[in-house]
């Protein structure tokens, strides 16, 4: 595993910096590296930079804009300190997230919108109501800018344990602290639905089936049917092929 505290430089405001090439070239799953380009993948931050109003176009820059909004964020500095991102990077998303969020809440139907944009030749609602209630941590039905940021900077940003429990979360369908064979079948069914038409060859539609079985298989160490936390990450983080194969999430956030 590749030391978790050496970061790069990741702006979302086009940095210019390259990011110096992996010294573990030959390793079969390596950690992202944070460039831009990297970042510019995720469909969130792309749509919720496409609403951004043009960079320097005013002097709000200095703070956020408050006003217009029903439910207000967290103070900048405060969210600085709980995320990875910079005070140039939250300000620019906060300016897309108001602008296609007014009330300062975004709902499910909007993370369905989203990924329909991204996925059109496939079927992306069910991955979409999955990841919002990842996101949906308090399961209050809505999802406040802090909630939004804090989970981002983890999936780009976080070390690889944070980003397994980030994930963790997301297979544990019912909040429970368990993850069932049935709940990480519907997570992987969902992503196969969306993204599927796009990989070459076609996916056999028996390959998420396939996928999860091998997976329980390494990671339900006392087969009693269920993976806890404990054994999720200690499975992952040994196994090459469960971290390369988890990438697989990563690349559709």
């Amino acid at each position: 595993m590749q030391d978790e505290t050496k970061e790069t430089d990741g702006s979302l405001l086009g940095d210019s910096r390259q990011t110096p090439p992996g010294k573990k070239e030959n390793m079969k799953w390596q950690k992202p590296r944070l460039t831009r380009k990297a970042l510019m993948k995720c469909c969130l931050v792309k749509w919720i930079l496409s609403s951004a109003a043009p960079q320097g176009s005013d002097s709000s820059d200095s703070d956020f804009e408050l006003e217009a909004v029903r439910h207000q964020p967290e103070g900048l500095d405060q969210l600085q300190a709980l995320t990875k991102f910079t005070k140039k990077e939250l300000q620019s998303l906060y300016r897309g997230f108001k602008n296609e969020c007014p009330s300062g809440l975004v709902n499910e139907e909007t993370f369905k919108l989203i990924y329909a944009q991204f996925f059109p030749q496939g079927d992306a609602t069910m991955y979409a109501h999955f990841l919002f209630n990842a996101f949906d941590m308090d399961q209050s039905g809505a999802i406040r800018f802090e909630d939004f940021v804090v989970g981002l900077s983890i999936l780009l940003r976080g070390t690889v344990h944070e980003k397994l429990n980030w994930a963790f979360n997301l297979y544990d369908i019912n909040k429970d602290g368990y993850i069932t064979k049935e709940e990480m079948l519907a997570i992987m069914k969902s992503i196969y639905d969306m993204m599927g038409r796009y990989t070459h060859p076609i996916l056999r539609e028996d390959a998420p089936i396939e996928h999860v079985e091998k997976f329980f298989q390494k990671m339900d160490r006392n087969r009693d049917g269920v993976v806890t936390i404990e054994e999720f990450l200690e499975t992952c983080q040994k196994d090459e092929n469960i971290m390369s194969s988890m990438q697989l999430f990563e690349n559709v956030i």
